[in-house]
């Protein structure tokens, strides 16, 4: 199992330094402690984001990462697939603003996660997965985020504002355990414009990706955490890769499509 993904990418023209390929993942073994908050964002008040999940997993008996996920259903989490590949087990936390104290806590075993049967660690292809979980109760703190008509399927939401959150890192030194969820606006780009960062085969329909402008980005930590529309609240996108040189040096964060996968998502679902 591959917690960090590195591909050798050129990059067009740029003051930047070249960049690597890499998960916004769980890489770090959890002893103790575990990466961090989305950089450059704000702290979530309570219930502002009743669909975030955030998700423990356990690697072996003596290690542990974490990720993010997005309730869908009242029995269903979405996240992505680097997030669950060769888990033993996951606790999904419902209901947290602050990471530990979660309305709601399940631990499920690996049984009770689909990951796409697509699922390409080499080249990051359908980076998508679903978690079943005891049916929960929804309240002003946990609720489920609406997913993309299937009419929207063809649309880029390029130029639209979408907010990511999660408890990934704050910035690229930073590696202390995240207290509070954050949250950030980012901008969607068009998929041409990222690829000209990571390059046409790893870029593809299924993907959408945002700019990182002023040091607003994913990190690590935040994988398989929601990308959603600020002017409908409908999720469009699930955290997937970024560039290796750091959260805050200004390259695409890429997420994956969702709707590229609502019959994926209905199949195994039902929703």
């Amino acid at each position: 199992m591959k917690f960090l993904i590195i591909l050798a990418l050129a990059v067009a023209a740029s003051a930047l330094p070249e960049p690597e390929l890499r998960h916004r993942s769980r890489e770090m073994p959890v002893v103790g402690s575990i990466e961090g908050r989305i950089t450059g964002g704000s702290a979530a008040a309570v219930g502002q984001f009743p669909y975030q999940v955030g998700l423990s997993l356990k690697l072996s008996a003596l290690s542990s990462a974490w990720c993010g996920g997005s309730l869908i259903g009242s029995q269903w989490v979405l996240t992505a697939a680097h997030c669950t590949d060769g888990v033993q087990s996951v606790t999904v936390y419902l209901g947290a603003t602050v990471r530990t104290s979660p309305e709601v806590s399940s631990t499920v075993s690996s049984s009770d996660i689909i990951i796409h049967s697509g699922w390409n660690s080499s080249n990051l292809k359908n980076d998508i997965s679903l978690i079943k979980i005891p049916a929960v109760s929804y309240s002003s703190r946990i609720s489920a985020v609406e997913l993309p008509a299937v009419a929207s399927s063809y649309s880029t939401y390029a130029g639209d504002t979408a907010i990511a959150s999660g408890w990934g890192r704050t910035s690229d030194s930073s590696s202390s355990v995240a207290t509070n969820l954050q949250y950030t606006q980012l901008t969607v780009i068009t998929n041409s414009v990222c690829a000209a960062t990571y390059g046409t085969s790893i870029v593809t329909s299924t993907n959408i990706c945002v700019s990182t402008t002023n040091g607003k980005s994913t990190c690590n930590g935040d994988s398989g955490g929601p990308l959603v529309l600020e002017s409908s609240k409908v999720q469009i996108g699930l955290t997937s890769f970024g560039a290796a040189a750091g959260c805050e040096k200004g390259y695409p964060a890429a997420f994956t499509r969702v709707t590229s996968y609502l019959t994926w998502i209905k199949s195994n679902t039902g929703l």
